[in-house]
């Protein structure tokens, strides 16, 4: 049994930062499968993605705990699937004993390691399936919480394989683009230093740094201390269009995040052929074939993470074989389309 109906449970939609939500969603409402979010919180940004005005999402969204029994009251969902194993999952678990119907929850990164449940294991047993992005997060959850390996389910959030394509890649200089939020967890200050290595080997860049958060000020200053205002922007939060238009341009994809689960930045990269630099945390070493579509290079580490930036910014024959593999990788591994037939797979299991 194909679910028909399928309500989310989510902290905050539409999130600029959580554009895999979205994504999933819309093409949930493609594959025939009708939705229902209901947001914990309303968004204080303004900025969205096309994809949610397009999709029509936003009516279909209703926020704030006091409305959801009424809304899947008259919804009858077949299933309840919350993103993220925290404040959502809590409610998707009282929401689908109310209604009788099973529910799933997806763990991803910050509630996977830094921040997650005391009760992460018995949210777990109560759920008919625990998805994760990648097999790092699955050990993980399984060594850490206890939760049996047969309950949890990897499935890569997917990017859309039709829309992020292949640019030329051909800026002069070769450009560095990471799309990070502006938070600690992502040692952007890792990515600077970085920068300023690279710049002293004598080698010709620019870097942009898209993304917005707390962390700016900090950043900004000590992009003025290392003396790189002249080679990396900051332009700041960006919607999908412009995302896009960031990797169609770029030459190298990179991140220097303490922690992650699996990055759909640099999914969304390796589908525009953007080779990526990238540390061995969480997935990324699953994401990038070390070699092949990519490098990855030691976590926390400024001169590690610039020695792989400058083997591809002095090699284009080497950016451009890595340019091809990524993009073959993307269509193979990531795309949205293998993402929500692996999800509704799933589903019809739970439903039978």
């Amino acid at each position: 049994m194909i679910p028909r109906r399928v309500a989310y449970v989510v902290s905050t939609f539409p999130k600029i930062s959580e554009t895999f939500i979205a994504g999933e969603l819309a093409a949930l409402l493609e594959e025939g499968v009708d939705v229902r979010v209901l947001s914990l919180t309303r968004p204080e940004d303004a900025l969205a993605h096309d994809i949610v005005r397009t999709s029509g999402m936003i009516e279909r969204t209703t926020y704030g705990a006091h409305s959801f029994a009424a809304v899947l009251a008259a919804f009858e969902p077949d299933l309840v699937h919350a993103h993220f194993a925290t404040d959502p999952t809590a409610t998707a678990r009282t929401l689908a004993a109310g209604r009788g119907v099973p529910f799933t929850f997806t763990a991803h990164g910050y509630d996977v390691y830094r921040r997650p449940p005391a009760d992460f294991a018995a949210r777990a047993a109560a759920a008919s399936g625990v998805v994760t992005v990648s097999d790092a997060n699955r050990r993980y959850i399984r060594e850490t919480f206890g939760v049996p390996t047969d309950l949890i389910h990897v499935i890569p959030c997917g990017v859309d394989t039709d829309f992020f394509t292949p640019g030329d890649g051909c800026a002069e200089p070769p450009l560095i683009v990471c799309v990070a939020r502006l938070r600690d967890v992502k040692q952007l200050d890792v990515l600077l230093r970085a920068c300023a290595l690279v710049r002293q080997r004598g080698v010709t860049f620019r870097c942009a740094i898209v993304g917005e958060g707390p962390e700016r000020p900090a950043l900004e200053a000590l992009r003025a201390r290392l003396g790189l205002e002249d080679v990396v922007e900051m332009p700041g939060a960006a919607e999908q269009n412009d995302i896009r238009a960031w990797w169609q341009r770029a030459s190298i994809a990179t991140l220097s995040s303490r922690s992650e689960g699996m990055p759909v930045s640099l999914m969304e990269a390796a589908a525009c052929g953007v080779p990526a630099v990238a540390p061995a945390v969480g997935g990324i070493a699953e994401l990038i074939d070390d070699g092949v579509t990519g490098r990855v290079t030691r976590p926390h580490d400024a001169h590690a993470l610039a020695e792989g930036l400058i083997e591809l910014l002095v090699d284009a024959p080497l950016r451009t074989r890595m340019r091809i593999a990524a993009r073959a990788r993307a269509e193979r591994h990531f795309s949205r389309a293998h993402q929500i037939s692996r999800l509704l797979q799933l589903w019809s299991a739970i439903l039978n």
